[in-house]
């Protein structure tokens, strides 16, 4: 499982048809939305991820 950078909702990498690469890293979405948000400024979503405690209730 993975956590979408954008929305931190779960995401099963086997199942999500959206995803993409940053700096050799691959990053799974909930949504096309999503991902696109994430392609406009991805330093912002990976900066973002690794600052904030991501809780259960948080969906997109």
């Amino acid at each position: 499982m993975a956590t979408d950078p954008v929305c931190y909702m779960v995401v099963d990498e086997d199942e999500s048809e959206y995803r993409t690469s940053y700096k050799g890293q691959e990053y799974f979405f909930c949504s096309d939305f999503c991902r696109r948000k994430f392609e406009e400024n991805p330093g912002r979503y990976v900066k973002l991820a690794r600052s904030v405690d991501i809780g259960s209730d948080i969906s997109c």
